[in-house]
């Protein structure tokens, strides 16, 4: 029986993909972040939940040694990056508070916890799988925290990938596109409380295409493929004899793979008439107050000052 620890299983892809590794016989080291998510996980067969929050180092020192006391000397043979968080808004009004935290969340907390579990995997000659984004490859308007992060979490995939080849580690990525999931109501709680807390001029540069766009964003994945697709994937990365070093799944995944080949002008403009976004120049600040199109201050989810 393989040993296998999946991040973020308290709901979604992660959880799904818990399940399923469960149901093919697997032992499952499920993390979680609230004890109600753990004791949610508890009573299911083969998963042991795990808490965890990926950016703190001593919750995660004291998850490998918990999870090292199970699987002894046989070590781990798979490792599931799907924990995240995401936040939608225009990159001018992005804080450093707010990328930094992404940043930390979604691509340094990923990379941690690898390092952390490699001496495991490494006993196993384990598998590595990143739960990347396809939004990397055509990013959608105001996505800009949630696929800079995971563009980051791509390149380290693929040095990861290279680095432990020698070690008989495959470090594999999965980019799921369009999914069903508790996420894309998130993204849009979060957009409202953006559009609510927007000046006069922010209002006018962005108001109309960030409900747009949420609008577009939330009818896509409301109708996305389940997060169970996406599951059955990371499953064939971390069993199949042969797995690809890269994986695409999900609802609009083709479409959006065409989107990013398409020569860029022609990728921009399909991308807005998609999202509903206005044409190039066609917003006008003119009868505005001057304190309106002043720069605010840096707070968390606030832009900063360029100086």
């Amino acid at each position: 029986m393989s040993s296998i620890v999946v991040t973020g299983a308290s709901s979604g892809i992660g959880r799904a993909t818990a399940l399923l590794l469960a149901a093919h016989g697997h032992q499952v080291f499920g993390t979680v972040r609230k004890n109600a998510d753990a004791q949610a996980l508890a009573g299911r067969r083969q998963i042991t939940p795990v808490l965890l929050d990926v950016t703190e180092a001593g919750q995660l020192a004291d998850a490998v040694a918990a999870i090292e006391a199970q699987v002894s000397a046989a070590g781990l043979d798979g490792l599931v990056n799907n924990a995240g968080s995401g936040a939608a808004l225009p990159l001018e009004l992005t804080s450093r508070a707010e990328l930094r935290r992404q940043l930390e969340v979604n691509t340094i907390g990923q990379l941690a916890v690898t390092q952390a579990f490699l001496p495991l995997l490494r006993r196993a000659r384990g598998r590595i799988v990143m739960i990347g984004s396809i939004g990397v490859r055509c990013p959608p308007p105001f996505s800009g925290p949630i696929v800079i992060p995971k563009a980051a979490l791509t390149a380290v995939t693929h040095a990861l990938r290279q680095e432990l080849s020698g070690c008989g580690i495959r470090t594999i990525l999965v980019d799921p596109a369009t999914i069903r999931t508790d996420a894309g109501d998130k993204v849009a709680a979060d957009a409202a409380a953006t559009l609510a807390a927007f000046t006069d001029s922010e209002r006018v540069r962005y108001g109309a295409a960030v409900s747009k766009m949420t609008s577009a964003f939330t009818r896509s994945h409301r109708q996305g493929s389940p997060a169970e697709k996406v599951a059955a994937v990371i499953v064939r990365a971390l069993t199949s004899r042969r797995p690809q070093a890269h994986y695409t799944v999900g609802k609009n995944s083709r479409r959006m793979t065409l989107i990013s080949r398409l020569p860029i002008p022609l990728a921009d403009a399909v991308r807005r008439r998609i999202f509903g976004m206005p044409a190039p120049g066609s917003i006008c600040l003119e009868g505005l107050p001057p304190a309106a199109t002043t720069v605010p201050d840096a707070a968390p989810g606030r832009p900063w000052n360029s100086s």
